[in-house]
């Protein structure tokens, strides 16, 4: 399995929910798709990113085929005016390969 951690620092901090939610609508968008998660940063917490995401896939045609997506296209082009910088990670998870045959989760969608 391929994680994808995104995180991002917004020009104006006060857009953070506005840049979260453009992410939402890219949950699902493919098949080996299993987790998304996007979160902005809380006033009561200490952080130095505004807005980050985490998503898993089966494997990385999953995740390549989730960012050629006309509508991740699409989100990206419309918030990269938001972002100061963009922090990316993707890295395999390490025994939690799906067998050949297993029946997929439920996605989990967490905001």
């Amino acid at each position: 399995m391929i994680r994808h951690l995104v995180m991002w620092e917004l020009h104006d901090p006060a857009q953070a929910s506005v840049f979260r939610d453009a992410l939402l609508p890219c949950a699902q968008l493919v098949s080996g798709m299993r987790s998304y998660e996007v979160a902005s940063h809380s006033d009561a917490l200490p952080a130095s990113v505004h807005v980050s995401l985490i998503a898993t896939f089966d494997d990385a045609d999953a995740l390549q085929r989730y960012q050629a997506h006309p509508l991740h296209q699409e989100m990206s082009r419309r918030i990269g005016p938001l972002r100061k910088l963009r922090h990316v990670l993707d890295y395999e998870v390490a025994g939690e390969r799906r067998a050949a045959g297993a029946q997929v989760p439920e996605l989990n969608l967490v905001v």
